[in-house]
């Protein structure tokens, strides 16, 4: 018994340092962390407005009957990276004419009210998930988080961190394009 127990932190030490090796992998993308929502029909939810806001509130309901599919992005006043991702969805509203609808997690109202205040408010719509249960529904691992929903309301698409820096706005519209949620532009 006493030869395995001194073996033991060996064994451990092995382990752990295969997750480490794993996690330095260069070829493992951290971003692609898969989803049992991908074609899948998206998850019943009903979430009331942010308080404060003009926006309307969201729905699964809302999320079908469009004419081309639309972008939920999952995001919150206090996470950095949804503030440098705000520029970036909102130039795909602006000049790309993509649909966005939000989801505010476990934010304060009157934090999220100001920061769209002072960023703009690229949504048509945004369901306040103040405690985060519809989070736990959506498989959130974090903010910001984007999907792509198609017309009937399935989950085409999920990106996992912030859609900025030339590579991943490149991954997010190839992905918007492929599930046709690009409007067509005479330039």
């Amino acid at each position: 018994m006493k030869r395995i127990l001194a073996f033991a932190p060996l064994v451990i030490a092995m382990i752990f340092g295969g997750f480490f090796l794993w996690g330095l992998n260069p070829n493992r993308d951290p971003n692609a962390i898969p989803s049992v929502l991908i074609e899948q029909p998206a998850p019943e939810f009903e979430l009331a407005a942010v308080e404060g806001l003009q926006t309307p509130g969201l729905s699964r309901a809302d999320l079908t009957g469009h004419d081309r599919p639309i972008v939920l992005n999952v995001f919150a006043s206090w996470c950095v990276p949804c503030r440098a991702e705000h520029t970036v969805l909102t130039n795909l509203v602006e000049r790309d004419g993509i649909r966005l609808f939000g989801i505010n997690y476990k934010d304060k109202p009157k934090d999220a009210v100001r920061w769209l205040a002072n960023l703009g408010n690229p949504y048509e719509r945004i369901g306040s998930d103040l405690n985060g249960r519809i989070g736990i529904e959506w498989g959130i691992s974090g903010v910001p988080e984007s999907f792509i929903i198609g017309t009937d309301g399935t989950v085409l698409f999920r990106y996992v961190g912030p859609v900025v820096g030339d590579e991943a706005i490149a991954k997010f519209r190839e992905a918007l394009t492929q599930a046709g949620a690009l409007e067509e532009r005479n330039s």
